[in-house]
């Protein structure tokens, strides 16, 4: 993973921990949660399906979101229709059909759905049979993504999206893109909650001895939880060299934040030592998001939405294309790493997965996934 950051001195960050509550320290070697739970994701929550730019006026965009099958469309105002991806009639795929005007026709016999999920029109047939009708889901668009709500459609409030807004903010620049991988989400938000990983998986790019080495402090509310790695004095990795493009040691600086239930923003950067980056004045060095959000198709597949963005060289295109790309490469060596741990999960359901002290931020992100779940479902 690609990793840049913002103005937090060490004193801001210290007053930050005492307003939050401590993780207690974890026991090596303890066993990490259970990945059998019955629901491993909650449904009152707004997940990333798409990138405004994939749904539109022409084709309908099929998606997996928590189990449920949807097909979505822009209509003529330009908001965005989500229903169930299901003919009322015959059960066809409704992304098998086509758009015609804001409804989208189904291919097997041609009855047509609106956005609200009404069948409008049935061929050879006087009227349209008042019951048929489909599911429909709460959409909203944001920070270039498109969410959907696959819960109770009441307790949908847009206020609730997660912030991502480094993604349209015009001091900021970048872009991403979409990996779909053959894992449980939750392996992903492990893998980005701890980013000790990087001295092994990334040790060409981004990763280096002195991430494993320096310890990291994790806080935590009720909605969200930070990891926070202050490097001080080390040699910087490859990428972060060339980013930087000056010689000697740099303060580096990893400040990992989840909300519930899935998004991740990573804050990093670094900057030549002793410019007054740890003190907050991170002008001298190369700063940045990596904004992350994982999505869950099925119990162990899910869609991984990232995007790299800046506060340095501000449209440029040429940076933007070749830090995507660069990013691109990085995040396929993660997926190989939690692909391979899914498909050894399911070879060995009986064995559960461990965990060390640099599992606190994962452990309490999972932690409040799981009170997510659990004030869903009702008591037995």
């Amino acid at each position: 993973m690609f990793l840049i950051g913002v103005n937090q001195s060490r004193g801001a960050l210290a007053e930050r921990a005492k307003s939050s509550q401590p993780l207690p320290k974890s026991t090596l070697g303890k066993t990490a949660p259970d990945m059998s739970s019955e629901r491993r994701f909650a449904l009152n929550c707004w997940y990333a399906v798409a990138w405004s730019h994939e749904v539109g006026r022409r084709e309908p965009l099929a998606r997996t979101l928590c189990n449920q099958k949807l097909v979505l469309w822009r209509e003529a105002d330009g908001g965005i229709a989500a229903i169930e991806d299901m003919c009322w009639h015959r059960l066809l795929p409704l992304s098998m059909g086509w758009l015609k005007g804001d409804e989208i026709v189904c291919r097997y016999h041609g009855l047509a759905f609106d956005g609200a999920g009404r069948c409008t029109h049935m061929p050879s047939s006087e009227t349209a049979n008042p019951n048929a009708r489909v599911r429909t889901y709460p959409a909203a668009e944001r920070h270039r993504f498109v969410w959907v709500w696959p819960g109770d459609p009441a307790r949908a409030d847009p206020a609730s999206i997660p912030d991502l807004h480094w993604n349209d903010d015009p001091e900021w620049d970048g872009d991403g893109k979409t990996m779909f991988a053959k894992c449980d989400y939750r392996l992903f938000i492990d893998n980005l909650m701890d980013l000790t990983h990087e001295t092994f998986v990334h040790a060409t790019s981004i990763g280096n001895s002195a991430v494993a080495e320096t310890p990291m402090t994790t806080t935590h509310d009720a909605n969200t939880a930070t990891v926070t790695r202050i490097m001080e004095n080390v040699d910087a990795p490859p990428f972060w060299r060339t980013q930087l493009g000056k010689p000697g040691n740099v303060d580096r600086w990893q400040i990992i934040r989840f909300e519930a239930p899935c998004t991740i923003v990573l804050d990093v950067g670094v900057a030549p030592t002793g410019t007054g980056a740890l003190s907050g004045d991170r002008s001298k060095g190369v700063n940045g998001r990596v904004l992350n959000t994982i999505t869950p198709e099925t119990d162990t597949t899910c869609m991984y939405f990232w995007s790299l963005v800046r506060s340095y060289r501000l449209r440029d295109q040429s940076l933007t294309t070749q830090l995507r790309e660069a990013n691109a490469k990085i995040f396929i060596e993660d997926q190989v790493v939690v692909e391979a741990q899914q498909a050894m999960m399911d070879l060995h359901p009986d064995k559960p997965l461990r965990r060390l002290d640099i599992d606190a931020g994962g452990t309490r992100a999972r932690r409040i996934i799981d009170e997510l779940i659990a004030r869903e479902e009702p008591p037995r």
